[in-house]
């Protein structure tokens, strides 16, 4: 059978804040990550009428992700889907590739790493959804501008981490990590009914550079992976005997051979 193509989607054309680009960027260079507030955020995406009305359907997928089954100390408190993208230098479209499998050796994930992992993958309305291509585009500027010229593998994660007070839940099972590519974004959807999951950044020797939380919606965090490992704390109710979870997008970032 021959191969599929992969399906392509346009970048967004509206511009995104310059100083917003600027304060990240320098921000990645110098210390090797950055704590971007919502509003900021939103200038970075360069937020448009689209991206808002967009926003509600992209927020409710989350409600439609799968228990993660490989998780290596019996944990059910993760569900996810994934998606492999691919952005190549100065183009105006990323694309969806043929569904695989996510894979990180045990170097990267001392946890779940060193198994190949099938995981559901993300609706096609979601790939299709604006706000998706305003974070890809924001990507592809931020990280073209610190390495130019360079075509990205871009691995989409949705997780959802619940809690129902009977035991916490895990953003980061494997504790202070890495992921083994360019550039991690993580993005805050919902957080909803939850305590704690403060963000921890460190150097590679162990020194704690920043803690922050995540709040509110579109609050993100982006790290050079080559430079700092990062990490989460567990989530607990805020209100007992009420469901508790926290959603979150990651895209990683890495160089194409």
């Amino acid at each position: 059978m021959d191969k599929l193509d992969p399906v392509c989607m346009t970048l967004p054309r509206s511009v995104s804040d310059g100083a917003a680009l600027a304060l990240l960027q320098h921000a990645l260079t110098q210390q090797g990550y950055c704590f971007v507030p919502a509003a900021l955020t939103r200038a970075l995406l360069g937020a448009d009428d689209a991206f808002a009305s967009a926003w509600p359907a992209f927020a409710a997928s989350w409600n439609n992700l799968v228990l993660d089954e490989y998780m290596a100390d019996g944990g059910k408190y993760r569900q996810r889907r994934h998606a492999t993208l691919s952005l190549a230098a100065g183009q105006s479209s990323f694309c969806l590739e043929p569904h695989q499998p996510h894979y990180q050796s045990l170097e990267y994930n001392p946890l779940n790493g060193g198994v190949v992992r099938h995981y559901q993958p993300v609706e096609d309305a979601v790939i299709h959804n604006p706000v998706l291509a305003h974070l890809m585009a924001a990507g592809s500027q931020v990280f073209g501008a610190i390495r130019p010229g360079v075509a990205w593998q871009v691995e989409m994660h949705q997780f959802r981490i619940t809690t129902d007070g009977s035991s916490a839940g895990q953003p980061t099972p494997e504790g202070m990590h890495r992921d083994g590519v360019d550039f991690v974004l993580m993005v805050l959807i919902n957080r909803h009914n939850v305590q704690q999951g403060m963000s921890t950044v460190q150097d590679p020797a162990g020194k704690v550079l920043q803690t922050f939380t995540l709040t509110e919606a579109l609050d993100m965090a982006v790290v050079n992976d080559e430079r700092v490992r990062h990490g989460v704390t567990a989530i607990t109710p805020d209100r007992a005997g009420q469901s508790a979870y926290r959603d979150i997008l990651v895209l990683t970032f890495r160089r194409k051979a």
